[in-house]
């Protein structure tokens, strides 16, 4: 199991849910769809920190067509396991939306909460499309209506670190998506 980081991940880690090679795989899958359904478009990428960063960087590298991108941090977990159901925006994007199609960047549909929110938001400043992109996607946890238009891998309602995702912070690094042992979030 992870031998890269088997130092960070040992006695937190209950299991590998998706390997880095699966990762990596299921990004190639998704580059190469937006690749094709934006070819001739002027495509905006905008990831939202900080769990995305990871995921969009290697994405941004798998669309073979040019493209603009930025960054947009919002909260709506804090330092707890579970979402407040109130979205917080901390960064906006620098750039004008309008006549752009938007693709947004995250590392997970979970409550779908935040993503909602953010459509919502972009919708108001113009541009000619709106989509969602993400790596992991967790539909059982839903509170809001929301799908994604590119998907990599569905996951079961498992709190998962690694890849972007963390724990109060950290584990982010882990280069696997890992299933976090209950014993660690539990004492919360």
């Amino acid at each position: 199991m992870m031998e890269n980081n088997s130092k960070l991940a040992e006695n937190i880690v209950d299991r590998v849910l998706a390997s880095k090679e699966e990762i990596q795989k299921a990004v190639a899958r998704i580059g190469a769809e937006i690749t094709r359904d934006y070819e001739g478009k002027e495509l905006f990428v905008i990831g939202v920190l900080k769990g995305g960063f990871m995921f969009m960087a290697d994405l941004v590298r798998e669309i073979q067509i040019p493209l603009q991108m930025d960054f947009i941090a919002v909260s709506s977990y804090g330092s707890s396991t579970k979402t407040s159901g109130v979205v917080r925006l901390i960064k906006d994007i620098d750039k004008p939306l309008d006549g752009k199609h938007l693709l947004i960047v995250e590392d997970i549909i979970d409550s779908g909460v935040t993503l909602k929110y953010l459509k919502e938001m972009f919708a108001t400043r113009g541009p000619l499309s709106i989509r969602v992109c993400t790596i992991f996607d967790k539909p059982s946890r839903r509170k809001v209506e929301m799908q994604g238009d590119y998907v990599g891998i569905e996951i079961p309602d498992e709190f998962v670190i690694g890849y972007g995702l963390d724990y109060d912070g950290k584990y982010r690094n882990l280069p696997d998506l890992c299933v976090l042992r209950r014993d660690v979030y539990e004492k919360e």
